[in-house]
């Protein structure tokens, strides 16, 4: 068992919401907060589009959505869907056919967005497809593509006319009988969407995927979503997200399982605690952490490691994780296992010894998980 216990100050005590399952993933309930991405591949390049999605599973993706834009991309899909190691959610837009021939394509999930996909009707002919194939659907709004009478009616992209289109929608499905829904609002603008996220967590018992869209490069974009999704998890809302960067599908996985772990809401892998570095460090901190994210990305089992420069912090750090590096003098610091100080190791074999006693901790972990079974 892991040392870094959940203390009661940090528990989240997360929003209740029906749970529905998206292909083989449960969503919502007591259901993990699943993490999804989107390809960037033209659709039609199945060989491409498929191994961004393999890319995505293998950092931890619950779930990837694809764009299917036009016919061909519908018949794609069906190659992708069969390849493909997790659900796929087929990204709909402007033509409603699309929806329909996603889900006859096997898509796990439709993601609609109201405001582009037309009427009444339209979405009707959607719903049905849905239920002939077992298929979830995301009602998915946004900010950026409201009706036009709600934009009359508001004046402008604000948190009411995002949940009263989001609970516009809703209503048509549940009146063709249809429940197997989640739903998002989401904007650019940081304050926008956690407003609208919190006003919709009240109005609806549906699991909520959430999302700041459009939030820009790599190091922007996760600030904005970190700040943005990582105050609505703390207060229990979500169900689903998606980090929205300008950057590999994978950095996205990567961020969301790292908000995740912030908050103590999901762990996978090695969760990296170390210092900033500065005069004292007894080693090249920064360097050290470089090389050892590349040398244990392929650690999936939750575990904790400390990397201090000195002593000022590094026991206490230590005390915490599961395994630990404390730098000392004489080209030589301590290695902490489970909490206490084990034994010196020299600096310049600090590396390959701490991957060797991470990834000897992750088998004995993995052998009680099994047996517990």
């Amino acid at each position: 068992m892991s040392i870094n216990h959940i203390r009661p100050w940090r528990n989240i005590e997360r929003r209740k919401s029906r749970q529905i399952m998206v292909g083989n993933v449960p969503v919502g309930g007591d259901a993990p907060i699943a993490v999804q991405t989107m390809t960037n591949t033209l659709t039609t390049d199945v060989s491409a589009t498929v191994a961004q999605v393999q890319a995505a599973a293998e950092a931890g993706a619950d779930l990837v959505r694809i764009s299917v834009p036009d016919e061909a991309s519908s018949k794609a899909l069906k190659e992708i869907v069969a390849e493909s190691p997790v659900p796929i959610i087929a990204d709909i837009h402007f033509h409603y056919k699309r929806g329909i021939e996603a889900a006859e394509a096997g898509a796990a999930c439709l993601r609609i967005n109201p405001g582009n996909i037309g009427s009444e009707e339209r979405v009707a002919d959607v719903i049905r497809a849905a239920k002939d194939h077992n298929c979830s659907i995301r009602i998915g709004v946004n900010a950026g593509s409201l009706e036009k009478h709600l934009l009359e009616k508001y004046g402008e992209p604000c948190p009411d006319a995002m949940v009263e289109s989001g609970l516009d929608h809703i209503r048509i499905l549940q009146d063709h009988d249809f429940h197997n829904y989640k739903i998002s609002v989401k904007a650019s603008d940081v304050f926008m969407s956690a407003a609208a996220y919190m006003k919709l967590a009240e109005a609806t018992d549906a699991p909520i995927h959430l999302g700041i869209t459009e939030a820009g490069g790599f190091v922007s974009g996760t600030i904005k979503s970190a700040i943005g999704l990582g105050q609505l998890l703390w207060m229990g809302i979500g169900d689903t997200l998606r980090v929205s960067l300008s950057a590999d599908p994978v950095e996205e996985i990567k961020v969301g399982f790292e908000i995740l772990k912030s908050l103590g809401l999901r762990h996978r892998g090695i969760n990296i605690i170390s210092c900033p570095s500065c005069a004292r460090q007894g080693f090249d901190v920064i360097k050290t952490v470089e090389a050892l994210e590349q040398r244990l990305a392929h650690i999936h089992t939750p575990m904790s490691l400390s990397i201090i420069g000195c002593v000022v912090n590094g026991p206490g750090e230590a005390l915490m994780t599961d395994v630990g590096f404390t730098g000392g003098g004489a080209g030589a610091g301590m290695v902490y296992l489970a909490g206490k100080a084990s034994h010196k190791m020299n600096n310049d074999q600090m590396v390959d010894h701490i991957v060797q006693e991470v990834e000897k901790k992750a088998a004995m972990l993995n052998a009680a998980a099994e047996t517990s079974d």
